[in-house]
């Protein structure tokens, strides 16, 4: 199974930024597609954005967009989420998902994900 491990979560005032990371155990991921989600206490885990390396296209959550931003790393089995003019609305644990899908037809941010990481704290707060 695809193993993958989220980092570089804590605590930042509103208006700062962050920038997760997601590493996955194979050598490449160009094989999938990558999913941010994020889950606050008593409310529904969430999509974020999502990326399809196959391709390099993008979706985000209308709430995020602009401000955050997905990408490939230099190394093939990463990628990251960088978070930039954080509100306190985006606290929450956040999570990366994989699925194998090759090419895919369809938006990234509507298909289900068989493989998730543990999760990191992202906490905006002053």
């Amino acid at each position: 199974q695809l193993q993958l491990v989220e980092s570089g979560g804590g605590l930042v005032q509103p208006g700062g930024s962050l920038k997760l990371s997601c590493a996955a155990s194979v050598f490449t991921l160009d094989d999938y597609t990558i999913g941010w989600f994020r889950e606050a206490p008593g409310k529904e885990r969430e999509g974020v954005g999502c990326i399809t390396f196959s391709n390099g296209g993008t979706r985000y959550k209308d709430s995020v967009q602009g401000r955050f931003i997905i990408s490939r790393g230099d190394a093939k089995n990463t990628v990251y989420l960088q978070m930039n003019s954080l509100k306190p609305e985006d606290t929450g644990t956040y999570y990366c998902a994989g699925l194998r899908t090759g090419v895919l037809f369809g938006s990234c941010m509507t298909i289900t994900y068989d493989y998730w990481g543990q999760g990191t704290q992202v906490t905006v707060s002053s």
